[in-house]
C-alpha cells in the first residue's frame, strides 16, 4: 500500500526528469503500480482510511512522484458539476488545446509540495488527452475546466515540471490573460 512516506517531497531530482514511455503493452508489475496509484488516491479521500494511515488527500498522482520515472499518472476526483473521473493512465499526452485559460482561485496544491505556494497557475480551459488504459485500451479524453488542470498538474509531473514553474514571479496573483477562474 502507497502511503505518505512513498511519496518523493519538492527537491528529489526524479521530479525534475522526464519520464519514460511506458512500452505498451504495459508489464504485470507496472499495472499493479498504477492500480495502487489508484488505490491510494481513493484511500486519501476517505477519511478514516486517511486519518489511520496519514494520508494527505490527493486528486492525482504521477508516477516519478513515486520514485518511478515512467510515464503513468492516476487520476481520482469529482469535478464541480459532481462528475466522477477515475483513471489509470499509460504515457497520457496533451494532443490539442483551448486557446482560452483556466486556474483556481485557490491556486494549486500537490502531494510532492509540503508547504503552500500561493497565486494563481495558469492552465488551458480545454484540452483532449489520449492515453492507454489499464487494459490496454487507446482512449482519448476531452477535459474542460477542473478536470483539465488535474490532468495538465499530472502530465507536468512526467514532464520534469512542478505547478509553482507556471506562476508568475513578479506578480502570483495576476490574472492570466484571456482567462478565467474554473471554481467561480
Amino acid at each position: 500500500m502507497i502511503t505518505m512516506k512513498d511519496i518523493v517531497r519538492e527537491g528529489d531530482p526524479v521530479l525534475r526528469q522526464v519520464a519514460k514511455e511506458v512500452e505498451l503493452p504495459p508489464s504485470n508489475e507496472e499495472k499493479e503500480t498504477l492500480k495502487e496509484m489508484l488505490t491510494f488516491l481513493k484511500n486519501s479521500q476517505d477519511e478514516e482510511i486517511a486519518q489511520k494511515y496519514g494520508l494527505r488527500a490527493g486528486v492525482g498522482l504521477a508516477a516519478p512522484q513515486i520514485g518511478i520515472s515512467k510515464r503513468m499518472i492516476a487520476v481520482h476526483f469529482q469535478d464541480f458539476d459532481e462528475k466522477q473521473y477515475t483513471y489509470g493512465l499509460f504515457n497520457p499526452k496533451i494532443v490539442s488545446h483551448s486557446v482560452a485559460k483556466t486556474y483556481l482561485s485557490g491556486g494549486e496544491g500537490c502531494l510532492s509540495v509540503d508547504r503552500e505556494v500561493p497565486g494563481y497557475i495558469p492552465r488551458y480551459n480545454k484540452i483532449t488527452v489520449k492515453a492507454y488504459d489499464l487494459e490496454n485500451n487507446e482512449i482519448k479524453l476531452k477535459l474542460k475546466g477542473y478536470a483539465a488542470i488535474v490532468f495538465q498538474h499530472e502530465i507536468d509531473h512526467l514532464n520534469g515540471v512542478m505547478f509553482y514553474d507556471h506562476l508568475n514571479k513578479e506578480d502570483p496573483f495576476l490574472v492570466p490573460e484571456n482567462s478565467t477562474a474554473c471554481d467561480a
